[in-house]
């Protein structure tokens, strides 16, 4: 038997495939004929989800701790006016902590055949790939009381680069490069250096760099001055295994090797070297080669954004025979490692003579600030066992360390802050000394 006045209408209600009854209506309308009509006929007037059209547009990059907005367009095809509410989803990293809900939710009202943007900021708490998931969209009928769902696939990544907080220590850094190179002071004589012009001399100056045969030509004694080589090869190696994933601070070790190594690769374009990155664990995770002097910032930049610690033991061995691979002639190769005693005697030390026979070597490692705090630590009987701690551990650091310097190695050991800086000095240091 056809049913036919109110049963008919909440029958009809109940069939609605594709429609949401909004909370705590089901029980009225099955007493309400009315109330049940006009649901039904704001569910008809909603705009249909399925016929929108949706693009991205927007930012596809940012610096770790800045933002990046990222637009959504709608379209909306069909002839009834479009009221929904929409919810744009981006993994959790891709906000602070307890923002992405205001954040990836947005009120849109589109007119018939027309368009509309909505922006979403993201302010990403990790480097990396962020990448959008799917749209979810509730359309609302005039009244509001039924409402269409449904998720369309909008594709978009924004990468997210190292900060590089260390950059406001390379004016500083250019400054004593300019002195190295002879520009705001007296040139420098070394072993690895390139003669430059010629000088009068003047108290002080190093005997060895007299030019007897020019003194002989004039009245006054004559200098030769000198200046620090060019184009000279640099290759950074990030150790990417286990013991880069240990965290100092509220960052991985790795982050601030990333940082110190973009430091000092800013440093020797501007110096005239050529710089390459070499990631190793276990394989390869990055290798930047051959860039000019203009490019060699951002590409390692780019490289950097998707490196991980691996939950691996690096392999020492692989390694060494990369860097040799990538670095045929003398170089300056710096690794940014641990100085842990374990992996450096049973990893590295065996395999160290294969780099300082061609090559010099610098070794730079993150310390922890925590370890000099509780070697201060006094006042009761745990303070003092963590001083005893903290004095042992940092005594092991050190022995490690002349180990290192006693196979010829330079050695830079710095906490997160310092590590930029420190490293980027012991590279001006080489070059003042003629090393490079």
């Amino acid at each position: 038997m056809p049913l036919t006045g109110r049963a008919a209408l909440v029958a009809a209600i109940g069939s609605l495939p594709v429609g949401i009854l909004e909370p705590g209506w089901a029980g009225i309308l099955a007493v309400n004929g009315p109330l049940a009509l006009a649901c039904a006929c704001d569910f008809a007037l909603a705009a249909p989800v399925r016929r929108l059209v949706l693009s991205r547009s927007g930012d596809t990059s940012t610096r770790l701790g800045e933002t990046a907005d990222v637009t959504l367009t709608l379209t909306n095809p069909s002839r009834r006016l479009l009221r929904a509410r929409l919810r744009d989803a981006w993994p959790p990293s891709s906000w602070r902590p307890g923002t992405e809900i205001d954040g990836s939710r947005h009120s849109v009202t589109v007119p018939a055949g027309e368009r509309r943007r909505v922006t979403t900021r993201l302010r990403p708490t990790r480097r990396g790939d962020r990448r959008a998931d799917r749209v979810t969209i509730r359309s609302y009928g005039p009244l509001g009381l039924f409402s269409r769902q449904g998720a369309h696939e909008v594709p978009w990544t924004v990468r997210v680069l190292p900060p590089f907080t260390s950059r406001k220590h390379l004016p500083s850094r250019l400054a004593r490069l300019r002195e190295l190179d002879g520009r705001t002071s007296v040139l420098t004589r070394g072993e690895g250096t390139e003669f430059d012009s010629l000088r009068e001399y003047v108290p002080g100056d190093d005997t060895r760099s007299i030019d007897w045969r020019a003194t002989a030509r004039q009245s006054t004694v004559a200098v030769r001055t000198w200046r620090p080589e060019r184009d000279r090869h640099i290759l950074l190696v990030l150790d990417t295994g286990r013991t880069s994933a240990g965290r100092v601070g509220d960052v991985p070790r790795l982050d601030a090797s990333l940082d110190a190594a973009l430091l000092l690769a800013a440093l020797a374009s501007r110096a005239g070297d050529r710089v390459d990155l070499l990631a190793y664990d276990r394989r390869v995770r990055a290798l930047v080669q051959g860039r000019s002097a203009g490019d060699v910032l951002p590409s390692l930049v780019n490289a950097m954004a998707t490196l991980e610690p691996e939950l691996v033991e690096t392999d020492a061995r692989g390694l060494t025979a990369t860097a040799l691979r990538t670095a045929p002639r003398s170089s300056l190769i710096v690794l940014l490692t641990t100085l842990d005693a374990a992996p450096v005697e049973q990893g590295l030390l065996p395999v160290l003579p294969q780099l300082t026979r061609r090559h010099t070597v610098l070794v730079a490692s993150v310390a922890d600030p925590n370890v000099a705090r509780m070697a201060r630590a006094r006042g009761s009987v745990d303070a003092v066992y963590e001083a005893a701690a903290a004095a042992q551990a940092g005594s092991e650091r050190q022995r490690t360390a002349e180990r290192l310097r006693r196979h010829g190695v330079t050695v830079v050991d710095a906490t997160p802050d310092d590590l930029a800086p420190a490293l980027a000095d012991a590279y001006l240091a080489l070059k003042a000394a003629g090393r490079l």
